[in-house]
């Protein structure tokens, strides 16, 4: 019975860890498959981030592409709208109308006086003393005006430096302007709009139909419009002698940095002048600027109307006081006397270096020739400027 007893508890000891086993298995299987499943979980989560990442890719692609291709789009068309202009004021095109256009702006400025420059010289003579060697010189000038223009010859025999003064949109082709200008130039001289006026300065010699170095002197301005705009200047050697440039202070004739020496050396040069600038004469002045740009910009002055106001209150009152007192000064038409010295004054004002103060005076002659027009698309004239 012991036995037996024993062989029972043996066989139930048995049966339990059997079942422990088994369980312990059990909890070990279910543990792997929970492993598993997150694995499997973590697995799909990754590879959704990984797609989007890639979908993320391809968008910021995509973006830059299209970016990419407005910005080539932009560049076309800035390109189309560059050429349109260019083409729009290109010499190359209708050469033929732009060689007529000059010829015809320098024939006119050669042999005709400006309107706002004639009413003054008028309004000159009327001024002057009747029975006077001024009222006289003043009566030859305006019959000289009128047999100019009737015979479409040049008022004065010295037909002066060629001053162009070009302002022009962008893209202009200068180069082929340039060449246009210098044949239409030679055939001016040819057909005797204007005396083959400009020499070697080395040998003297006189062979280039007024085209060489320096001559014509062209001056270009590009701005962003869309008007081309042509002045012609034509200034003589007399007038272009007595010219002068003043550093101040001065101490001569006690002409300090500052509005009153500057009315002081101006009205210095009109009296050393006299009458060898062909006088009554008109002036372009600059304050400041270095010695070259004073000079360049006195007479761009010239291209203003003698009817204009000076936008600056200060210089519109000194050119006026010029004119007055100049007109005082009793030297006259030609330096014969007389109560017409000066036609107008015109002062401009560069920016200057603190060590130096230069005052540039142009001088220009009774004969004021300076005309300029606005050229078509098809390099005719559309309007005079003047």
């Amino acid at each position: 019975m012991a036995r037996k007893i024993k062989k029972k508890n043996t066989t139930k000891k048995k049966l339990a860890r059997k079942k422990e086993t088994k369980k312990k298995v059990t909890k070990k299987k279910v543990a792997k498959k929970k492993v598993a499943k997150k694995k499997v979980a973590k697995k799909k989560v990754a590879k959704k981030k990984v797609a989007k990442k890639k979908t993320a890719k391809k968008k910021v692609a995509k973006k830059k592409v299209a970016k990419k291709a407005t910005k080539k789009t932009a560049k076309k068309a800035t390109k189309k709208k560059v050429v349109k202009l260019a083409l729009a004021f290109d010499p190359k095109e209708n050469t033929k109308n732009l060689f007529d256009t000059i010829l015809e702006l320098v024939r006119k400025t050669s042999a005709e006086i400006p309107n706002d420059v004639q009413k003054v010289i008028l309004e000159a003579l009327d001024r002057e003393e009747k029975n006077t060697t001024a009222e006289y010189a003043m009566g030859i000038i305006k019959a000289n005006i009128e047999l100019a223009k009737k015979k479409s010859q040049p008022i004065c025999q010295d037909t002066g430096t060629v001053l162009f003064y070009v302002n022009h949109p962008v893209g202009f082709n200068q180069t082929a302007f340039t060449k246009v200008v210098h044949k239409a130039i030679k055939k001016a001289t040819e057909v005797g709009y204007l005396r083959q006026n400009s020499v070697d300065t080395l040998t003297g010699e006189n062979k280039c139909m007024n085209v060489g170095p320096g001559h014509p002197d062209i001056h270009f301005h590009e701005h962003t419009g869309k008007k081309l705009e042509i002045r012609l200047m034509l200034k003589g050697g007399g007038c272009e002698n007595v010219g002068a440039q003043y550093a101040l202070p001065y101490t001569e004739i006690g002409a300090g940095r500052d509005l009153d020496g500057v009315r002081k050396v101006i009205l210095d040069a009109v009296q050393k002048a006299q009458g060898k600038g062909c006088g009554p004469g008109v002036l372009g002045v600059t304050i400041g600027g270095d010695r070259g740009s004073g000079y360049g910009n006195s007479k761009e002055q010239l291209l203003r109307r003698l009817d204009d106001t000076n936008s600056n209150s200060d210089l519109a009152a000194l050119e006026k006081d010029i004119v007055e007192t100049a007109n005082t000064l009793g030297i006259g038409p030609m330096g014969f006397g007389g109560k017409t010295t000066l036609l107008g004054c015109k002062i401009g004002v560069l920016n200057r270096l603190p060590a130096s103060y230069f005052v540039s005076v142009s001088y220009m002659c009774w004969a004021y020739r300076r005309l300029g027009i606005e050229v078509a698309s098809d390099n005719s004239i559309k309007s005079w400027l003047y």
